[in-house]
């Protein structure tokens, strides 16, 4: 608290302003994906202002350095990090992640300026989370009150004096910001500072994920993706607290990663893409450089090396691979199901082993996918030893086994998950599958496949599984979808965008925008908040942040869009086909 005359002035002066000030802009309930639990407060609304400091201690640091390198641009405010163990250090702006006195976790808290209690009660202004406080302190596990939040709950208090953000990881910290983010006016996304009032809508929030696994499959073998785009994308996963990115690394049209002790994987098999494009592929340090992102943000890379089938590149580069032993011609068109490596040939085993150890290797995540859908010309039997073979070689790299929900009348091993893209929830197989103890990722084609169309005049996209708006992409259940399948064997939701018909970011964006918002809804928010007509209401609101933020996305004419400008849509003429 300032001691001076000028000082006490300005803090006068800033609490008339507040007695006057117009309601925040932002509604607590208008957070997307939807909160467990929401408490408004009209009269704790918090004002964010232009001699904050954030306070951080060093375990927390990172999270702090997100949140003020997203509020600075706008704010025009410097906002500097400097760490901190002691609540009350002097600063109008306070966060500390510390172990919580009253038991396990860690939290993001502020702080008034030098005075005052954690809990807004003394004068001042602050912004941040904190463990070592009142909240979050004796009270049951998964309740409204902010006790058990888990790997990436997180609490979140604004009071007039403040905002505090309290978690059990840095994961739920993140999380806990990215609302924060929200929170803030839709002018917080500009590049350049503007005048805006950036006030907090007061209450508290508490939330945690419906499901573990909830991602995003970017295709990058039809169409290569620099890095920068990629990372880009982490982006947006991490804005709705999407926390997989899956990679689709290799298909007919392009191998995508370069393999050491298989150099021409990428210098042969990398060289195209659909349309007769240059291709590209990700050395180990542009992958490294991928996953050092996702791992900022608090996202997991699952890579895709996909067998049997889709292997025309790699046939290209190793024809000893192919069943005839020659090699094909380059594949730049969209067709499926025509290729695949030599299942009876020792050397498919030895090449799946030296590629399954190299990208393990390169991967700190847990799973490793190999993909196995759509491999039509091989023997039903023949099919099954390759995947059993497969499975076992992701296994001795210690990941866990991911694949196509093809997969699933293979035997089982220990963690397998299937990914689940079928258009009719009756699936004896999976079922079966699931009983001898594998998991699933939904990701059914005709709700959650992101390059099928939104209309019939989409320019870009496919409508083999249906069109999508954004009601279809909304309304289902993850854990009823696939008949005869508990929900407590589903681990998530993933949400694939296939890039036949996809070539740069601003199409990317246009696909996932905005039905992305939907499928992380339906993974973290509780069944019990479902609602499409507030759903509606609230992915209204994030069409400005987008329009502000230069995120390309599709006017859907179901959303009651608010009157901001809509940036340029993609044009093109795209033929539809089959995944």
């Amino acid at each position: 608290m300032p001691t001076d005359a000028a000082g006490l002035a300005g803090v006068a002066s800033d609490r008339a302003a507040d007695l006057l000030a117009p309601p925040a802009p932002v509604r607590l309930h208008d957070v997307v994906p939807a909160p467990e639990h929401v408490r408004p407060d009209p009269a704790g609304d918090f004002t964010l202002r232009a001699g904050a400091v954030l306070r951080v201690g060093p375990a927390g640091r990172d999270v702090a350095e997100q949140l003020a390198g997203w509020l600075r641009p706008a704010t025009g405010y410097p906002l500097p990090v400097t760490d901190t163990t002691d609540p009350d250090a002097d600063g109008p702006l306070t966060l500390t992640l510390a172990s919580n006195a009253g038991g396990p976790g860690e939290g993001l808290g502020a702080w008034p300026d030098g005075g005052g209690s954690a809990d807004g009660g003394g004068p001042g202004a602050g912004l941040g989370a904190g463990a070592d406080g009142e909240a979050g302190q004796g009270l049951g596990a998964g309740s409204a009150d902010g006790a058990g939040l888990g790997a990436e709950g997180y609490r979140l208090d604004v009071t007039a004096g403040g905002v505090r953000i309290t978690a059990d990881t840095a994961a739920g910290l993140l999380h806990g910001a990215q609302t924060l983010r929200q929170l803030l006016p839709a002018a917080i996304e500009s590049a350049t500072p503007t005048g805006e009032r950036w006030t907090v809508p007061g209450g508290t929030i508490v939330d945690r994920p419906r499901f573990a696994y909830r991602g995003v499959m970017l295709d990058v073998a039809r169409h290569f993706f620099e890095v920068a785009d990629v990372l880009r994308v982490i982006d947006h996963l991490s804005r709705y607290k999407l926390n997989h990115l899956h990679l689709h690394l290799t298909d007919d049209q392009g191998w995508r990663i370069a393999v050491d002790s298989r150099p021409r994987l990428a210098e042969v098999g990398g060289a195209t893409a659909v349309g007769g494009g240059p291709g590209g592929w990700y050395n180990r340090d542009d992958y490294r450089r991928i996953v050092a992102y996702a791992a900022r943000h608090h996202v997991t890379v699952v890579p895709e090396i996909d067998l049997p089938g889709h292997t025309n590149a790699a046939l290209v580069a190793y024809p000893e691979l192919a069943p005839s032993k020659i090699a094909p011609p380059p594949y730049t068109d969209t067709e499926v199901g025509f290729s695949y490596v030599d299942p009876a040939d020792e050397r498919t085993y030895a090449f799946v082993a030296d590629v399954f150890g190299e990208v393990a290797a390169l991967t700190p995540g847990p799973w490793l996918h190999l993909g196995g859908d759509e491999a039509f010309k091989v023997p039903a039997e023949s099919y099954r030893a390759f995947v059993e073979r497969a499975q076992s070689l992701v296994a001795a790299t210690g990941k866990t086994v991911v694949g196509w929900h093809q997969l699933a009348p293979a035997g089982h091993t220990d963690g397998r998950v299937l990914q689940w893209w079928g258009t009719n929830g009756d699936d004896p197989e999976t079922a079966d599958a699931v009983r001898r103890g594998a998991r699933l990722i939904l990701s059914p084609a005709n709700h959650a496949y992101l390059d099928m169309k939104y209309a019939p005049d989409t320019p870009i996209g496919h409508d083999w599984a249906g069109l999508i708006d954004v009601r279809r992409a909304y309304d289902w259940d993850p854990g009823s979808h696939v008949h005869g399948v508990p929900a407590e064997a589903v681990l998530g939701v993933e949400a694939p965008l296939w890039t036949e018909s996809v070539t740069n970011r601003a199409e990317v964006e246009f696909m996932l925008f905005p039905r992305l918002p939907a499928i992380a809804e339906l993974g973290w928010s509780a069944r019990s908040t479902h609602d499409w007509a507030g759903f509606r209401e609230r992915l209204a609101g994030q069409g400005p942040r987008w329009a502000t933020a230069g995120i390309t996305f599709h006017p859907a004419p179901e959303i009651p869009w608010p009157h901001a400008a809509v940036p340029t849509q993609p044009t093109r003429d795209s033929a539809s086909t089959t995944r």
